[in-house]
């Protein structure tokens, strides 16, 4: 008996080694998994960075770029591009003009009372179609089913003109800036795509355009987001989503910067690290490995999740792309790869703000001098993206300094785009009136 009983003993405590082992061997492996992962991140965030003096070179990229745009045709990645508006908004505009407002995500139709300075903006009325996502990227013909849809928002607004003024929705943003605020000077559109627009000097235009203004300034359409430089903090995973996009190669500040792309670089960032470090399990996520699965609008509410468990982080992980189970430890990863993203590209955003300062002078502050200058901004991402807003405005006034800071503002111009076009229209309408007279 003796005998049994002390193999027995032997036996039950091998088993114990043995199940010890194998949690042991368990918790290495999932350690090393963890690590991987957390280099992946780190890595990540390095490249990343923004640090104050590469946001200068930055800035410093974009007013040279903007000086070669405007001295040859195709003499620099920016376009600036002539938008022929010589006579922004005064706010004596009077009468009833209609505009159409064609944008990242929607498109409107809109009517806009105007009664002069008295009266401003007596009545407005619109009319909205979603674009359709798969249209968005690409990979739908669709386009005769929109086309049906905006023909029936015109009908539906009774819309019955001809058109006077043609023009994008940066430049609405600058005249309706320009409309409420005349010390409006630049708009910026940071929403599904990116852009901006500023008040160009007629005699800082070079002859080779053939354009006599009928005023002293002529808004220029900069095309920023084709800007780049190698100043630019790229990643493997912004190559890697320009050479798949539609137009590798174009675009790049757009791919860094704005809402149609911000989603979509968490997701490759998480597929990586669910592909090299089992970050959810041995098995990879299908969904992480559809492009644009992952929108701006749903990694913004995992970045200002403030519940004490991330639940909002879970659901969306679960919801979209089918990840359950998750930690709270993994969900604070989730939540720092947003602030990684979002953080970059409100930084870059502020420092191309800056650039476009610094082309126009507005930079310093010359002694005996109180000029105030006014930045409209309008888009969705720079609307409902509070951490990316916050990021963006406090990086600016970093960049200018105390001093110049209390001279510059930016202003969010709401529905500046569209209602900018129809006051584009009436003041183009007015100044018609005053040459035939």
């Amino acid at each position: 008996m003796g005998k049994v009983a002390v193999g027995a003993a032997v036996v039950c405590a091998a088993a114990v080694c043995a199940a010890a082992a194998l949690v042991v061997r368990h918790r290495m492996k999932c350690s090393g998994r963890w690590a991987r992962a957390m280099a992946i991140l780190r890595e990540f965030e390095d490249k990343c960075g923004t640090p104050i003096g590469k946001l200068r070179q930055v800035a410093d990229a974009m007013t040279v770029e903007m000086h070669a745009g405007l001295a040859s045709e195709g003499g620099s990645k920016l376009k600036m591009l002539i938008s022929y508006v010589d006579n922004l908004p005064t706010g004596d505009e009077q009468g009833l003009f209609y505009a159409l407002d064609l944008g990242g995500t929607n498109f409107r139709v809109i009517r806009v009372q105007l009664g002069g300075k008295e009266k401003r903006v007596v009545k407005q009325e619109f009319d909205e179609v979603s674009i359709p996502p798969n249209l968005m990227t690409g990979t739908s013909e669709v386009e005769q089913d929109v086309v049906g849809e905006l023909t029936k928002s015109v009908e539906k607004i009774g819309l019955d003109m001809r058109v006077t003024a043609l023009v994008n929705d940066t430049i609405g943003t600058l005249a309706g800036g320009r409309y409420h605020n005349q010390d409006v000077i630049a708009a910026v559109i940071l929403g599904t795509g990116t852009n901006a627009a500023y008040v160009e000097r007629a005699h800082a235009i070079p002859k080779w355009h053939g354009l006599l203004p009928k005023s002293g300034e002529m808004v220029i359409n900069m095309e920023w987001g084709n800007f780049r430089s190698s100043h630019l903090p790229l990643t493997e995973y912004d190559q890697a989503l320009d050479a798949e996009s539609l137009n590798p190669g174009d675009q790049i500040f757009e791919k860094i910067i704005s809402g149609m792309y911000l989603g979509d670089i968490v997701r490759r960032v998480l597929r990586k690290m669910a592909e090299e470090a089992s970050f959810f399990g041995d098995v990879v996520p299908p969904k992480l490995k559809v492009p644009f699965i992952l929108r701006t609008p749903d990694m913004s509410a995992m970045h200002h999740d403030t519940s004490p468990d991330l639940r909002v982080v879970g659901s969306k992980l679960k919801d979209i792309l089918e990840i359950s189970n998750t930690s709270l430890k993994m969900r604070k990863v989730v939540v720092a790869l947003c602030d990684i993203v979002a953080t970059r590209g409100a930084r870059l955003s502020a420092a191309g703000i800056m650039g476009v300062l610094k082309k126009l002078g507005r930079d310093t502050v010359k002694e005996g001098e109180k000029q105030k200058s006014v930045v409209a901004l309008d888009g969705g991402l720079y609307e409902h993206y509070t951490e990316f807003r916050t990021s963006m405005e406090s990086t600016l006034k970093e960049l200018l300094g105390d001093e110049v800071a209390e001279h510059i503002s930016v202003e969010h111009s709401n529905d500046g785009s569209g209602i900018g076009a129809a006051l584009l229209a009436a003041s183009h309408s007015q100044y018609l009136e005053v040459e035939e007279s």
